[in-house]
């Protein structure tokens, strides 16, 4: 059995203007964007920089940060202080800084106890030319140290071409970037905290963005791990079924290739889930590509049916 149809929790993103952004999430994507700027869509987030809405339903207009905190059973009473997650879609067009993230017990004692920032990026386009940094090639934290202040940049950084369908995890203590046209559905920790290492000497407003090279350097893992360890190939995964992507302590993330009906169970504390492709029916519910909603605790059985690609993606920190 499952809950009543208008128990899907569906959600107003929010969006942010980069530098490195564009117009994709206006042009190939439902949205109205506030410029050609635009490189994030903040599609599931209660984090209080882009604290996102709940569009119809009982609890239209609502923030998703208050939902949770007022109607915890929602979210299967987790007992977590915030909502733990945050899914994004990412249209950049220039590359983004050179950065790094902190985990828990850094990003807690540093800065005024947020979470840490595990992430992970599921590739839905891209160009012959995009690349991706991940990791470095420093042996020791000696040489990295070296290496950033000599701005050795080009010999420092792991640059790899990727493709539409890779996935990439991406650890608190990874060096990573992104753009060249990559378009990305990320899901991650509930966090904003980014060290930037470089920026490629751009300017906003005359003068260079902010580097945080002391934390940097305390945070960053050294050496990095093999790219194999973080790098997958999901292209020729089944169709018509829940493939586990990742498992990791935050999170799990599942895709969905859609063409034939379906059904799944929500046995999750509660789901996330991003339509990044086609269009198609949940439980008689219309979604379409740009969809982001959340299936609350005990929804049960999940009846899908269409055209479509789903990514779905549930805490794991309980």
């Amino acid at each position: 059995m499952s809950c009543p149809e208008q128990s899907i929790l569906f959600i107003n993103p929010v969006f942010k203007q980069m530098l490195w952004g564009g117009e994709r999430l206006g042009k190939d994507w439902p949205y109205e964007i506030p410029g050609n700027d635009t490189g994030e869509c903040w599609a599931v987030s209660a984090h209080p920089n882009g604290d996102c809405t709940i569009k119809g339903g009982r609890f239209d207009g609502c923030k998703l940060s208050a939902l949770w905190e007022k109607e915890p059973g929602l979210f299967g009473n987790t007992g977590l202080d915030r909502f733990p997650l945050l899914v994004k879609l990412i249209n950049a067009e220039g590359y983004s800084s050179i950065q790094v993230h902190p985990n828990d017990t850094y990003a807690k004692a540093h800065e005024n106890g947020s979470y840490g920032k595990m992430e992970c990026w599921y590739i839905l386009d891209g160009r012959e030319d995009s690349n991706l940094v991940v990791g470095h090639n420093a042996e020791t934290r000696e040489e990295l140290r070296s290496m950033v202040q000599n701005r050795e940049w080009k010999e420092l950084i792991r640059e790899v071409h990727v493709e539409k369908d890779d996935f990439i995890q991406i650890e608190p203590g990874t060096i990573h970037t992104f753009g060249g046209g990559l378009m990305i559905l990320e899901i991650q920790q509930n966090s904003d905290i980014t060290y930037r290492v470089y920026d490629f000497d751009r300017l906003t407003d005359g003068k260079p963005r902010e580097l945080h090279l002391d934390k940097a350097l305390e945070v960053i893992s050294v050496p990095s791990k093999p790219l194999e360890h973080y790098i997958k190939k999901t292209g020729n995964m089944p169709e018509n079924t829940m493939n586990l992507l990742i498992e990791c302590d935050y999170y799990r993330v599942w895709k969905m290739d859609i063409n034939k009906p379906f059904t799944i169970e929500q046995d999750q504390p509660f789901m996330l889930m991003s339509v990044t492709r086609g269009e198609g029916t949940i439980n008689g519910t219309v979604i379409k590509k740009g969809d982001h909603f959340i299936l609350p605790y005990g929804y049960g059985d999940i009846n899908l049916e269409g055209d479509m690609q789903v990514i779905a993606s549930a805490c794991n920190c309980i």
